[in-house]
């Protein structure tokens, strides 16, 4: 779903942005969690249950809108494995204990959730330049906006997303940073990414975003996640090509 709809603000499924109507109609505790460390880290578990806000539906539920029919035998098997997994850990937790269980499943399990959380957001959002989403007629599939005559003009606006350097962990995570290639052309293996992202940087030219050379640990990162937590709260509710705009009452800015 996120590859077919990638960069719509409606359709997209992975931290698309929410609609300025969207947004005003959360309550209050539920801005702060979302734009609040470390809340946002810790959501792909939430939103494998209800999906985002504006959203129906759940990744356990054979009937969501997620899922085409010919998918609802897979969806069951999944969930009946999900269940039976967290039955297991739960008679674990009598076994070995539940502070055994939190060290020797629950922190790794978190762990992995941030990292999972906190790449997949950077990957569409906390680069200096802000990063166009589209709706309507705008929007296009990235192979179709880069090769079509229409798709160059869309291009010329700016790509959906960016690369990232994450230092050493590049090299066991496989190359996830490489994500532009990996959109433009997903079926290329992690083990060709980077070959691929460097013959494909002279043809993007100056539409292609450099990413920012990384410390041995990626820290730097950090402060891309703050200053988009900050500052990436809602879009338009119109118009087709749309960029992020703040919310200055949750930021404690005073409105112009």
């Amino acid at each position: 779903t996120h590859h077919q709809n990638h960069g719509h603000v409606e359709n997209d499924e992975s931290w698309h942005p929410l609609s300025e109507k969207i947004y005003k109609n959360l309550d209050t505790v539920t801005k702060k969690l979302r734009f609040t460390l470390p809340f946002p880290l810790l959501a792909f578990p939430i939103y494998l249950w209800s999906r985002s806000p504006g959203k129906q539906g759940s990744h356990f539920h054979p009937d969501s809108d997620l899922f085409i029919p010919n998918e609802k035998k897979d969806v069951i098997t999944s969930t009946v494995c999900w269940t039976a997994m967290l039955a297991l850990l739960v008679g674990l937790s009598f076994v070995i204990g539940p502070v055994q269980l939190l060290k020797l499943y629950g922190i790794p399990y978190l762990g992995n959730v941030m990292w999972l959380d906190l790449v997949t957001y950077l990957h569409h959002h906390g680069h200096e330049d802000k990063l166009p989403w589209y709706r309507g007629k705008e929007w296009s599939h990235l192979l179709s906006y880069v090769f079509g005559k229409t798709g160059m003009e869309l291009f010329e606006r700016g790509p959906y997303d960016s690369d990232r350097d994450y230092g050493w962990i590049n090299n066991i995570h496989h190359d996830i940073g490489t994500h532009v290639i990996h959109h433009l052309f997903p079926q290329i293996p992690h083990y060709h990414l980077i070959e691929a992202t460097e013959a494909a940087r002279p043809v993007l030219g100056e539409y292609y975003r450099e990413p920012k050379k990384s410390a041995p640990l990626p820290f730097h990162l950090l402060g891309d996640l703050i200053r988009s937590l900050k500052k990436d709260h809602y879009v338009s509710d119109v118009g087709d090509v749309v960029y992020y705009q703040t919310d200055p009452q949750l930021t404690g800015a005073e409105k112009s």
